[in-house]
């Protein structure tokens, strides 16, 4: 990342206080909305079953149920994810810059040497 006059970044483009905030979205408001709204889907579409029995739309309906399923569990585990890294990556960098700062230090005491 550069800036206008090519120097380099003086920081990131996001605070670790914007990616905790990120995270709690996910958590407070994505996840348990996602789970819920997947949850009405499973109950209309089951009703829409029951009332199709006897007829191939039903059996659509739960060919169709299924892939929802599969779908609304990738996502979750997307969120997940997501929610994960963006909750670590504050620290990965600051262990990060403490490795390379231990590197450089015992660096310069060898050339010292």
């Amino acid at each position: 990342m550069t800036t206008d006059s090519g120097q380099g970044a003086a920081d990131f483009a996001s605070t670790p206080a914007q990616k905790k905030a990120a995270a709690g979205t996910i958590r407070d408001d994505l996840e348990p909305n996602t789970k819920k709204t997947a949850e009405r889907a499973d109950t209309a579409t089951e009703s829409a079953r029951k009332g199709f029995d006897g007829w191939e739309t039903a059996a659509g309906l739960k060919t169709v149920a299924g892939t929802w399923d599969r779908q609304v569990r990738s996502l979750m585990g997307r969120l997940a994810l997501e929610k994960n890294a963006l909750s670590g990556a504050s620290g990965l960098f600051a262990r990060n810059d403490i490795g390379v700062g231990n590197q450089l230090l015992a660096q310069s005491k060898l050339d010292r040497l």
